[in-house]
């Protein structure tokens, strides 16, 4: 029997818990909050952040890192991009030599601007043991067994093979992506351009100007991440269009959801709060706003949205600024 230790009791790590719950692994999970906690052991649910979806198998509950982590086989990062530092220097002591880590956040750290493994790298973290992972995948369809097709990536390929036999099942599919880089970007940057899609619903435009947000978004992000090093195809792949796709369009996504509000008029900072749960995307657009005036890359979309959500313009007059740039070549 081995044991998967998820840190952090969120939606994402929650539905992935009910994988290898299924497979007979043992699962501990570990968080600060011990009435949410208790919440998910008394009802065996995350009635917080994954209603709907019941835990069963040889689950144990925990808030002191050291139970919860010293014999665990695999490590499961499971908590939102800006605390990952902080839970990873923590976790790092109670982490068995031999232990596989996986980090399921979609983020670019504030200030730093360094992507999950470079902050995992810093912390000291093995990785070679370190793997990531992305792609279209809600954790609500996760937990319910809906088809989900994803990628993952580590500095080993062992390591990564082995991730994704422990989670994969005839129901969550697993690729393996050798541009860890590009997949950390895609994974980020989407949640930004999902704030903006979410804009454009609650402004109460239409099919055309999602489609064509969507489309420039990609385009975006694919630029950023190719001046960094990272490969082009990544972006047309599962981490890149594929979570794009998804993020973009539905209301599982809480960066959209966020966005809607937005655009029916909300403050920025009200319609986070109202989501109830971390938007990351609120976050990451000032470090892709930094990120792209670093690297001297043009991203009009991202830095539109960071106008938006820092009270610079409001919405209308950031599509107008978009809709009104100079014409140029789409190639």
């Amino acid at each position: 029997m081995k044991t998967v230790a998820f840190i952090g009791g969120g939606s994402f790590g929650t539905a992935l818990s009910t994988i290898v719950a299924a497979k007979g692994y043992r699962v501990n999970i570990f968080d600060v909050d011990e009435a949410h906690l208790r919440r998910m052991e008394e009802a065996m649910e995350n009635t917080d952040y994954l209603p709907g979806v019941k835990l069963e198998g040889d689950y144990h509950f925990y808030t002191d890192n050291k139970p919860a982590l010293e014999d665990a086989d695999v490590i499961v990062f499971s908590l939102p991009a800006q605390i990952f530092r902080v839970a990873a220097t923590a976790a790092k002591p109670y982490i068995k030599e031999d232990a596989l880590m996986m980090n399921i956040a979609k983020g670019i750290e504030q200030k730093t601007l360094l992507r999950m493994s470079e902050v995992a790298e810093e912390v000291g973290l093995d990785m070679n043991r370190y793997v990531c992972i992305s792609g279209p995948s809600h954790a609500e369809e996760v937990g319910l067994g809906v088809p989900t097709v994803v990628s993952v990536s580590s500095k080993s390929e062992e390591s990564a093979h082995a991730i994704a036999d422990v989670f994969a099942t005839n129901r969550f599919r697993i690729y393996i992506n050798e541009d860890m880089k590009g997949m950390e970007l895609a994974g980020s940057i989407k949640n930004v351009m999902a704030v903006g899609s979410g804009i454009i619903d609650g402004l109460g435009f239409g099919d055309n100007t999602r489609a064509a947000m969507i489309t420039r978004a990609i385009t975006e992000m694919t630029r950023l991440g190719v001046k960094m090093g990272a490969r082009p195809e990544t972006f047309a792949g599962l981490s890149g269009v594929g979570d794009m796709i998804v993020t973009c369009t539905s209301m599982h996504s809480r960066n959209f959801r966020c966005g809607r509000l937005i655009g029916q008029g909300m403050d920025p900072e009200e319609a986070r709060k109202e989501i109830g749960m971390v938007v990351e995307g609120m976050f990451t657009a000032e470090a892709a706003h930094d990120l792209a005036a670093r690297e001297g890359v043009e991203m009009p979309i991202a830095e539109a949205i960071y106008n938006v959500i820092n009270g610079k313009v409001d919405v209308h007059e950031a599509l107008d600024a978009l809709m009104d740039r100079p014409r140029k070549s789409e190639i």
